[in-house]
């Protein structure tokens, strides 16, 4: 498997002592949520910043249905316009084959950040539009205790499977959802949808909604940080 290329960030004035693996959405790249890190208010309750490397990853290449069979970065295909959506019977019209790719090229990313030191327990999944369908896909059936996920815009992959798929060691792991409530490209339902059958799981998800389109506002950025403090310097 060939490893992702990555921009990374630091904040703080210290070593690393938790990582972020922040993914971008369809046919975007790893500068997408760059310039987002100095907006985070990442203060820890000593008033210090707490001291986090940003990892930003490119996603592959590929083909899109969508888009006519264009070549873009994708973290997977989406082969109809109703993002998540069920077909005939129920059951899900997703590239399963290549979110099971894409989810061991996130593990891989876990992997190297625990190989650098950072314990799984201060590693953060994050992610936008398909990055935030990432986290979820990857974060819920990881083996290892992570602090934390982060989902904006997104909804959950391949529900159907989650039940039997996911890991025990992350049955209480702290989500954060957040969505637009006139986001045309993933509905506010599917991502609803997927709030629900997680919290139907037992999972805690901390939900929230702007009045917005398929974007990030400045009072979800406020969000973001507090709970980003939360898990990172519970105190």
């Amino acid at each position: 498997m060939t490893a992702l290329q990555t921009i990374e960030r630091k904040t703080g004035t210290s070593e690393p002592t938790a990582a972020i693996i922040w993914m971008h959405g369809l046919g975007a790249d790893a500068n997408d949520f760059v310039s987002l890190v100095p907006e985070l208010d990442l203060r820890s309750k000593a008033g210090a910043i707490i001291p986090i490397r940003f990892v930003f990853p490119n996603a592959p290449t590929m083909p899109v249905t969508i888009n006519g069979g264009m070549a873009m970065r994708a973290w997977y295909d989406i082969l109809h316009l109703d993002i998540g959506g069920a077909g005939s019977a129920g059951r899900p019209r997703e590239d399963e084959k290549g979110l099971r790719a894409a989810q061991a090229m996130v593990d891989a990313l876990i992997d190297a950040e625990v190989a650098r030191g950072i314990p799984a327990s201060r590693i953060l999944l994050a992610g936008f539009s398909q990055g935030a369908a990432m986290t979820l896909m990857t974060g819920l059936r990881q083996p290892a205790r992570l602090a934390g996920l982060i989902a904006l815009s997104g909804y959950l992959p391949l529900g159907p499977l989650l039940a039997a798929e996911r890991h025990a060691v992350n049955h209480d792991v702290p989500i954060f959802m957040a969505h637009g409530t006139f986001d045309p490209v993933v509905r506010l339902e599917r991502a609803m949808q997927s709030r629900d059958q997680l919290i139907k799981l037992g999972y805690h998800v901390d939900w929230h909604t702007y009045p917005m389109q398929h974007s990030v506002c400045g009072e979800e950025v406020a969000a973001i940080s507090s709970f980003l403090r939360r898990v990172l310097d519970p105190g």
